[in-house]
């Protein structure tokens, strides 16, 4: 899968940008605050409707601007793919090849992308939520009927806790909820542990080809023993729930673990552990991702050699499929020496404007 070409109007700091990247390493390259970081984040949000940094869509917005809009020409193995997004008032619409989609879900699976950013790490060392929030992104674009279930699931949930929270609540109509929540319940828990089963061995060959040292595990804990119905727990956990007004147990409650030589990588490793733990996990999807699709999605590290020592950055480059087109953010300005390799494709971007260089 390959970028061809990328168009941004009124999104962040971004000035009527075209992108025509290369088909291996592009080098994006310029001071902090130029708009580097942004023009990933366009390209994530054509690709999957969704920011990396924020939730507030009206944050994208350009000064003074009233709407965005980004178009995104693809190639895939089997045909090009055309992937325009625009935002006014609130409201976001996708077309694909020229035609209106009724949902947003409907361009999920359209185009491929893997993003690593510094806050990537948090995955490693942040809450469970996070790593919530990237099992189920990535689902959302490669398990069919993942996104329905989880939608399904998060409504189904908002409106049982709000039933909890209420004086005397209606058991009858708790049981309603729990049996709905159970349902599309399980289907989250299998996708994640699939997911996770498979994630696991291409995580720890990733993690070893960049420390080239310890060894990086990973574990689904769902809040579910293995052993039991989420429908069995709902209805057990009932009385409990009532008290604390809240669902206590179900995929709300999972967590994903990653182990350094055994040893959770939250709490013992190393910054440049931890960094390196993130970044083998978005290398595993890279080959997850291909195996699914019969192609390498497109792979965009931002700021990817902050508290990496030249050999882990070396390894991590030289891990990376040569088959994948891959842009990488950097503060280094100057084209010259090579540390990209002699093929990579330079731009330099400032003030939000961004041209080809070298």
């Amino acid at each position: 899968m390959r970028l061809l070409k990328f168009e941004c109007e009124g999104f962040r700091g971004l000035n009527d940008v075209v992108f025509e990247p290369g088909p291996g390493r592009n080098i994006i390259r310029g001071d902090n605050a130029q708009g580097k970081t942004t023009l990933l984040e366009a390209i994530l949000f054509a690709a999957t409707s969704k920011s990396h940094r924020t939730n507030v869509e009206s944050d994208l917005l350009a000064q003074d601007a009233a709407s965005f809009r980004l178009c995104a020409l693809v190639q895939r193995s089997d045909r090009d793919v055309a992937v325009e997004a625009n935002w006014y008032q609130g409201a976001k619409r996708f077309k694909v090849n020229g035609v209106a989609q009724l949902r947003v879900s409907e361009i999920l699976g359209r185009i491929h992308v893997v993003l690593f950013s510094p806050e990537d790490v948090n995955l490693v060392k942040g809450g469970a939520s996070q790593r919530r929030r990237f099992l189920d992104m990535e689902l959302s674009q490669i398990h069919p009927g993942y996104l329905n279930a989880l939608q399904q699931y998060r409504q189904v949930l908002r409106q049982r806790n709000e039933l909890l929270r209420r004086p005397n609540p209606d058991i009858d109509l708790i049981a309603v909820w729990d049996e709905q929540l159970a349902q599309h319940g399980r289907t989250l828990i299998r996708g994640r542990a699939g997911f996770v089963h498979q994630l696991s061995g291409l995580t720890t060959e990733a993690y070893h080809r960049v420390a080239d040292a310890e060894t990086l595990t990973l574990a689904y804990r769902p809040s579910v023993p293995k052993d039991a119905d989420l429908h069995d727990v709902l209805r057990r956990e009932r009385p409990n729930d009532i008290r604390r007004r809240a669902t206590q147990y179900g995929p709300h409650r999972d967590d994903l673990e990653l182990l350094i030589a055994d040893r959770p990588a939250r709490t013992h490793a190393s910054q440049g552990q931890q960094k390196t733990a993130a970044l083998a996990l978005k290398l595993a999807e890279l080959e997850l991702v291909k195996a699914r699709i019969g192609e390498y999605p497109i792979l965009m590290l931002d700021e990817v050699l902050a508290e990496l020592d030249r050999a882990r950055a070396r390894r991590l480059f030289e891990a990376i499929p040569g088959a994948v087109q891959c842009m990488v953010t950097t503060t280094e300005t100057s084209p010259e020496g090579g540390r990209f390799g002699a093929d990579a494709m330079n731009f330099l971007i400032e003030g939000g404007r961004l041209e080809k260089i070298g």
